[in-house]
C-alpha cells in the first residue's frame, strides 16, 4: 500500500522517543513496588477520577472514529457529532444509575452483576456474548481500521501493521493490567487532545478564521438536527435509536465501563464519569471539524475518508507529520489494551473462576495473561479476515450493527437496576432468543427483506420497546420465580461535589444544543 504521507528523519524520530516514552510509563506503572497491582483487571481499586475519565474516553477514541468523524464533517458537517454530544445523558445513568449498583455489589465484571441479580444462567449467557463481541468490535474491528491508517503512513504490509499494533498493546496488558492502560492513558489521551488541537488551529489560520469557515459552508454544516428526510442522520432516528446504543455501549459494556469498576470509590467513578462526558463535547472541534476545514481547503477529493490525512499533509510541517503517527498510535493502543483486558477480565472471572471457584490469584494472574495473547492471536486474524470486505462502507455498517446487537442487553440491564421485580426467566429469554431475533433481523433488514427504507436507528428503537415490554409483562405474570433473595439495592447520599459538576455540564449541554439548532 503507497504511503499517503512521507515521513522525514524527524517525524521517526519522535516516534521512536514515544516508544520509548511510554515503555517507562507502562514499566513504571506496572512493575514498581509502589504501582504493582495484585489485582491485573481493577487496578487494585485504585483509580482516581482523571484516570477513569480519560481511560473511558481512550478507549471510545479510536482510528475508526478520528477518520470517520473527519469524513462524516467533510460530507455533511457537524450532525455526527450528537453520537458524542448526546451521550451525556448516558453517561449521566451511568454515573447515577448504574454505577452505584454494580460498585455496591463489589464485582469485577458485568456479567457478574448479573449473575448475582439473577442467577449464573443470566451470568454465563453475558459472559460469552461479551466475549464474543470484544473480539469482533473492539479487536477485530479495530485492529483492521487502525492497520489500514498505519499501513498509509509508514508503508508497510497491512498484516505487519496488525501484529504490531497488537504486540504492543497486549505488552502493556500483560505488564499492569487496567493500572497499566490507565496510567498510560492519562500520557497518551493528553497528547491526543494537544496534537489534534494544533491540527485544527493550524487550519483555521491557513483559511483566516472561523468566521471564514462558517461563510464557506452551507448553513446545515452547523446544524445538530437535520431534516425527518434526511437519509443518514434524521433526527427522530437520533432521538429515538440512539439512546438503545447509548445505554448499551456507556451502561453495559465492559470496556467501557471497567474502569469505573476500578475506581477508589463510587465518588471518583461518578467524578471520572463526569469528566469523560466533559471531553466527549471536544470530539466536534478536535474530530469533526478537521473534516469541515478539509472541505474547504481540499474540495476534490475523490474519497472522503482520505480527509483526514490529507488534511495533514497540507497543513502540518514537516517533523510534526510523526505527531500525527504518534496520535493515532495512541488511540490504537488504549482501545486495543482497554478491549484485551476486558476480554482477559470476564474470560478469567465468569468463566474459568465459576468452573475452579477456589482458584489463586496468582493463578488468576497467570491465566489473565494467557487469554490476552489469545485474544491478541485471534484479534490479527479476524482483523486480517475482515480486510476482505475493505470495499464496503465500513463504519456506517458498523454503527448499524451495533444497532441490532444493543437492544437485548440494554433492555436486560436497564430492567435489571430499575425495577426488583424483573423476573429471572424473562431476562434469560431477552438476553437468548431476543439476542437471535434481534440480529434475525439485522440479516434480515441487511437483505432488504424487511424494514425496506427505514432507517436502522428507528428499527433498533422499536425492538427495544418491544423487549422491554416482554420483560414488563412477563415478569408481571411469572409466579414461579423469586427474585427476592437476590441482589438488593441500598441507595446511597451523592456527594455535593458530583452534584455540582453533573448539573454545570447539564446546563452546557442544554445551551449547546440550543446554540446548534
Amino acid at each position: 500500500m503507497d504511503a499517503l504521507i512521507q515521513l522525514s528523519s524527524v517525524d521517526i524520530a519522535v516516534i521512536i522517543a514515544y516508544f520509548i516514552l511510554l515503555g517507562i510509563i507502562a514499566y513504571w506503572s506496572g512493575f514498581s513496588k509502589k504501582n504493582r497491582s495484585d489485582n491485573l483487571f481493577l487496578a487494585n481499586k485504585s483509580l482516581g477520577w482523571l484516570a477513569i475519565g480519560l481511560t473511558m474516553w481512550g478507549t471510545n477514541v479510536g482510528p475508526s472514529m478520528l477518520i470517520a468523524n473527519a469524513s462524516s464533517g467533510y460530507e455533511s458537517g457537524i450532525v455526527a457529532g450528537n453520537f458524542s454530544w448526546y451521550a451525556f445523558l448516558f453517561i449521566f445513568l451511568l454515573a447515577f444509575v448504574f454505577a452505584p449498583r454494580y460498585l455496591g455489589a463489589e464485582v469485577t465484571t458485568l456479567p457478574e452483576y448479573m449473575g448475582k441479580r439473577f442467577g449464573d444462567t443470566s451470568r454465563r449467557y453475558i459472559a460469552w456474548y461479551t466475549v464474543v463481541t470484544t473480539l469482533i468490535s473492539w479487536l477485530g474491528l479495530t485492529l483492521f481500521s487502525g492497520g489500514i491508517f498505519m499501513a498509509q503512513i509508514l508503508d508497510l504490509p497491512l498484516w505487519l501493521c496488525i501484529v504490531l499494533l497488537v504486540l504492543v498493546s497486549a505488552l502493556f496488558v500483560i505488564t499492569g493490567g487496567l493500572k497499566t492502560i490507565a496510567y498510560t492513558n492519562v500520557f497518551q489521551m493528553l497528547l491526543l487532545i494537544g496534537v489534534s488541537f494544533l491540527l485544527v488551529v493550524l487550519a483555521l489560520h491557513k483559511i483566516g478564521g472561523i468566521g471564514s469557515v462558517i461563510e464557506a459552508t452551507p448553513p446545515t454544516y452547523w446544524k445538530l438536527f437535520q431534516p425527518l428526510e434526511d437519509k443518514d442522520f434524521p433526527w427522530l432516528a437520533i432521538l429515538l435509536g440512539y439512546p438503545v446504543m447509548g445505554i448499551w455501549f456507556w451502561c453495559t459494556d465492559q470496556s467501557m465501563v471497567q474502569s469505573v469498576l476500578g475506581a477508589k470509590n463510587l465518588k471518583e467513578g461518578q467524578k471520572g464519569a463526569n469528566f469523560v462526558a466533559w471531553l466527549k463535547l471536544i470530539d466536534i472541534p478536535l474530530f469533526i471539524l478537521p473534516g469541515i476545514l478539509a472541505f474547504i481547503l481540499l474540495p476534490d477529493l475523490s474519497n472522503s475518508t482520505d480527509a483526514y490525512l490529507s488534511l495533514v499533509q497540507a497543513v502540518l510541517p514537516i517533523g510534526l507529520t510523526g505527531l500525527v503517527v504518534v496520535v493515532m498510535l495512541a488511540a490504537l493502543i488504549s482501545t486495543i489494551g482497554s478491549a484485551l483486558n476486558s476480554l482477559s477480565t470476564v474470560f478469567t472471572m465468569d468463566i474459568i473462576k465459576r468452573y475452579k471457584p477456589d482458584i489463586e490469584q496468582k493463578e488468576i494472574k497467570k491465566i489473565g495473561r494467557i487469554v490476552v495473547l489469545t485474544g491478541a492471536i485471534l484479534s490479527v486474524f479476524l482483523a486480517i479476515g475482515i480486510s476482505s470486505i475493505r470495499g464496503l462502507s465500513f463504519f456506517n455498517i458498523f454503527q448499524s450493527v451495533l444497532g441490532f446487537l444493543a437492544p437485548p442487553m440494554a433492555a436486560a440491564f436497564l430492567s435489571a437496576v430499575l425495577w426488583k421485580k424483573t423476573s429471572r426467566n424473562a431476562v434469560n429469554w431477552v438476553l437468548s432468543a431476543g439476542t437471535l431475533c434481534s440480529l434475525g433481523t439485522g440479516l434480515l433488514y441487511y437483505g432488504n427483506v424487511v424494514f425496506q427504507g427505514i432507517h436502522y436507528l428507528y428499527v433498533s428503537a422499536l425492538i427495544f420497546v418491544i423487549l422491554c415490554l416482554f420483560l414488563f409483562l412477563y415478569s408481571l405474570f411469572d409466579k414461579s420465580d423469586d427474585t427476592a433473595r437476590l441482589l438488593d439495592y441500598r441507595p446511597v447520599k451523592v456527594d455535593r461535589s458530583v452534584k455540582i459538576v453533573w448539573l454545570v455540564l447539564i446546563l452546557v449541554m442544554v445551551m449547546v444544543y440550543i446554540i446548534f439548532n
